[in-house]
């Protein structure tokens, strides 16, 4: 890595202009869904593996539905900007949290716009303070430092797509980190989309998570039903 003077270098302007290149670039939608293939692995020595369909529109809904063996629908999730609800339509059940129930699983403080960056395939935690890059041939990596991570994003040099993303904590006295890696760009509508990541987050416990996306669609009309039975229990 090499560090990045603070002065308006050319360097450190050519820098600033790849990065603004890279926020352009993101994508951009209204409405999005797909197939997911899920694998889950923690240091519990869980696994699950099973299907799901998400749905989003824009700032205002991300809709999930998990689908178990034999095609049954387990469970359906609804998370909005300041809300997460989970049916259990297995045990009748249903919970409602606030979104901060998310940070309490995955120990990252996700918020809804970068859920939702997240699953659409844009970076997550793109700060605008550049401290470091280094040009490794066919890829590039950018250092940046923010309120929660510090982030080194490695793009491909001819394109820009997103490759990799590490996040380790600000602060030293956790041992927070993200690994990101994105692959098997397709062309869908007008985007490049990565059909294929392989999420890693670790601090006193470690989850794995490979998502592979399938039958991606954007802008297409969408419902988003969630309609919760009278004999569903409410869990607190």
């Amino acid at each position: 890595m090499v560090v990045i003077n603070p002065a308006e270098s050319d360097s450190a302007k050519s820098v600033r202009a790849t990065l603004a290149k890279i926020k352009d670039k993101q994508i951009t939608f209204t409405t999005f869904s797909s197939k997911v293939k899920v694998d889950y692995h923690d240091d519990k020595n869980r696994s699950f593996d099973f299907n799901a369909f998400v749905r989003m529109k824009k700032d205002s809904a991300i809709w999930i539905s998990i689908i178990a063996a034999l095609n049954i629908e387990a469970f359906r999730v609804m998370i909005t900007p300041d809300s997460l609800v989970i049916m259990d339509k297995l045990n009748k059940t249903v919970q409602k949290k606030t979104l901060s129930y998310l940070q309490e699983i995955t120990k990252v403080p996700f918020d809804y716009h970068t859920l939702e960056n997240l699953i659409i395939g844009n970076p997550i935690y793109l700060d605008k303070t550049i401290v470091a890059y280094a040009d490794q041939g066919e890829k590039l990596s950018l250092s940046t430092v923010g309120e929660a991570f510090k982030h080194i994003l490695t793009v491909s040099k001819n394109d820009l797509n997103v490759l990799f993303s590490k996040l380790d904590d600000v602060d030293v006295t956790r041992s927070r980190t993200a690994n990101l890696a994105y692959a098997e760009y397709k062309m869908s509508g007008p985007w490049f989309f990565p059909e294929v990541r392989n999420i890693s987050l670790s601090e006193k416990t470690r989850l794995d998570v490979i998502l592979d996306f399938k039958q991606v669609e954007f802008e297409k009309p969408l419902t988003f039903p969630f309609s919760i039975p009278k004999n569903y229990r409410i869990l607190n």
